[in-house]
C-alpha cells in the first residue's frame, strides 16, 4: 500500500524537538501526553506509513531521560469508569501500562490520584500500589478549578497537593483516558518546582488536529470525526495568529482553557512562556508528511468509516444521531458518500444476489474480494479464506481446508456449546486451517498470507458478532457494517 507518511523521519524530528524544549527551562520538562501511547490506530489510518506504537517507540528513544507518572481521577475509580477498547477498569489499566511501560524499559515513576476528595476505592487504590511498591500521591479537589485563579496558585490550591518526587528532565504523565487530570497535574508539579527555586517548563504532546496544516485538511477533519462524541471542534489558533501573524489549527478546548493556563503561568512564574495554545505542542509529524494525496485520499476513508461506527453504534445503542449527523455533515464537506467507499457497494451487492449476508474487502493490489453465506461458513469467514486463497494465487474453487477439520468444530459449537448456528465464525476457520496446514501445501501456503491483511478495507452487510469483529481488527483490517443484524 502507498505511503503518505516517513515514520522513522518523524522518530528522529520528534524526539529531537522534545530535547529542545527540556533545554528551554532548567532541564525539567512536564509532557502532557494526549492520545493513545501503544496502538495509535487512527493516526496509522489517516497518515499511512504512521507506525501505531510510534509513540511508543519515541519515548523509548528518551528513555534514559524520562519518567512516566501515570496520572487517574478518584472519581473514574470510585464509579468503576471501563476504558470501552480494553472493556477493562481505569484503575486496572494503570497496572497493565506500568507492566506494558516496564517491559519496554521505560522507567514508571510514580502514579498520581487526581480530584481527590476521601473517595474510599480510590484510597483503596492509593494502598494497593504502595503494597506493589509503586509511589502513589494524591492532589485534591480545588474549588473553584480552574477560574478561581488566586486560589488555585496558592498554599490552598496546588500548595495542597502532595509533591510528586521525580528524578529525571523529562517527566511524561499520561493516563488511562481522558478527563483524568493530566494537565492539572503538570501545571501542579510546575508551581511546587516554582517554590523549590526550578524554573519547570509544560508542553503537550497531541499528534491530532495538526497544526500546520489547513483547517479544513481531509486527515484534521477526519479527527473532527474520531472525536464527534466529544464535541471538539477544529479552529484556527487566534492567539497565534495576533502573536505570529501565522495561521496555525488547534481545537476548540485548548483555545477556550489558553487564557486561563496563561493566566497560571504569570502567576506561577511572572510571565508565560507561550503567546498561544499552538506554541505549548510538540507535534512534529505534519513535517513528516511526504506524500499529501495519499494522506487525504486515507483520511477521507476513514471520515466514511467513523460515519459507519456512528451509525451501527446507533443500532446498537451505544452512539447518539447527533454524532453520526456531525461526521455526515464533514462527509458533504468533502463531497463523499459510503458509495466512495470501495467495499460497500460488492458486500450489498452480493448479499443481494444471495439474499443473505455478505461482505467485501479490498486487497493491497485494489481487487476486491467477497465472501458469502454457506453451509459451513458466515460470510466473514469465507471472505477471510477467499482473501487469503487470492494473496497465495490458489485457485478459487480449490478447496484448502479439510472436512475432516470443519466437522469436529461444528459438533462442538452444535452438541456441546449449544450453538444454533453451524457455520464457522473467522477464529474458527483459522484454528480449522491451521490444522488443515500441518499436511496440505496449500493451507500452509494460505495462512502465511495473513500479514498482507493488514491494512485492507473491509464491509458486511450486517453487524458482525464480536468475534468477527475483534478477529478483523487483530488482523490489522478496517472494518465497517450496515447498521442492520442479520
Amino acid at each position: 500500500m502507498k505511503k503518505g507518511f516517513d515514520n522513522e523521519k518523524y522518530l528522529k524530528m520528534q524526539s529531537e524537538h522534545i530535547k529542545e524544549r527540556i533545554n528551554q527551562f532548567d532541564n525539567k520538562l512536564y509532557l502532557e501526553f494526549g492520545g493513545k501511547l501503544f496502538d495509535d490506530y487512527h493516526a496509522s489510518r489517516v497518515l499511512p506509513g504512521f507506525a501505531p506504537d510510534s509513540k511508543l517507540r519515541m519515548l523509548m528513544q528518551l528513555s534514559d531521560q524520562a519518567e512516566i507518572v501515570m496520572a487517574i481521577s478518584a472519581s473514574d475509580i470510585e464509579k468503576n469508569k471501563v476504558r470501552g477498547d480494553l472493556g477493562i477498569t481505569y484503575d486496572s489499566d494503570v497496572l497493565r501500562l506500568i507492566d506494558e511501560f516496564r517491559d519496554k524499559g521505560l522507567y514508571v515513576g510514580s502514579v498520581v490520584i487526581t480530584q481527590f476528595s476521601g473517595q474510599h476505592n480510590a484510597a483503596l487504590f492509593k494502598k494497593r500500589l504502595e503494597n506493589l511498591g509503586i509511589k502513589a500521591y494524591l492532589h485534591y479537589v480545588i474549588p473553584g478549578y480552574p477560574r478561581n485563579i488566586p486560589l488555585i496558585v496558592s498554599d490552598e490550591g496546588y500548595g495542597k497537593n502532595e509533591y510528586i518526587e521525580t528524578s529525571r528532565p523529562l517527566v511524561v504523565v499520561t493516563a488511562p483516558g481522558p478527563g483524568s487530570g493530566k494537565m492539572a497535574t503538570c501545571l501542579s508539579q510546575l508551581y511546587h518546582e516554582h517554590k523549590r527555586g526550578i524554573h519547570a517548563g509544560y508542553a503537550k504532546y497531541e499528534t491530532f488536529p495538526i497544526w500546520n496544516l489547513p483547517l479544513k485538511h481531509p486527515v484534521n477533519l477526519a479527527y473532527e470525526a474520531a472525536t464527534a462524541d466529544l464535541n471538539d471542534i477544529n479552529m484556527i489558533d487566534p492567539f497565534h495568529l495576533e502573536a505570529y501573524g501565522t495561521t496555525t489549527v488547534n481545537y476548540n478546548r485548548d483555545v477556550e482553557i489558553f487564557p486561563v493556563l496563561n493566566a497560571i503561568f504569570e502567576k506561577i512564574f511572572g510571565e508565560s512562556p507561550y503567546k498561544s495554545p499552538t506554541d505549548m505542542g510538540v507535534n512534529m509529524a505534519g513535517n513528516c508528511i511526504i506524500d499529501d494525496a495519499v494522506c487525504r485520499q486515507a483520511s477521507r476513508q476513514e471520515i466514511i468509516r467513523r460515519y459507519y461506527h456512528a451509525i451501527e453504534g446507533i443500532a446498537e445503542g451505544t452512539s447518539s444521531e447527533e454524532e453520526a449527523f456531525k461526521i455526515e455533515l464533514l462527509m458533504k464537506q468533502e463531497h463523499l458518500s459510503v458509495n466512495d467507499r470501495s467495499t460497500v457497494s460488492p458486500a450489498l451487492v452480493r448479499a443481494e444476489a444471495t439474499k443473505a449476508p455478505a461482505a467485501a474487502m479490498e486487497l493491497p493490489n485494489g481487487k476486491i474480494i467477497t465472501g458469502k453465506t454457506g453451509d459451513l461458513l458466515g460470510p466473514s469467514a469465507a471472505l477471510l479464506l477467499n482473501a487469503l486463497k487470492e494473496l497465495a494465487g490458489i485457485d478459487h474453487e480449490k478447496h484448502i481446508i479439510s472436512p475432516t477439520a470443519i466437522e469436529p468444530i461444528q459438533t462442538l459449537k452444535t452438541k456441546y456449546l449449544g450453538s444454533k448456528n453451524p457455520r464457522l465464525h473467522t477464529d474458527e476457520v483459522l484454528i480449522a486451517l491451521s490444522t488443515t496446514a500441518s499436511r496440505s501445501d496449500d493451507a500452509k501456503l494460505a495462512l502465511s498470507q495473513l500479514s498482507r491483511l493488514q491494512g485492507c478495507q473491509v464491509h458486511s452487510s450486517v453487524i458482525l458478532s464480536e468475534v468477527d469483529k475483534k478477529m478483523f481488527h487483530r488482523l490489522g483490517c478496517s472494518l465497517t457494517c450496515e447498521p442492520k443484524y442479520e
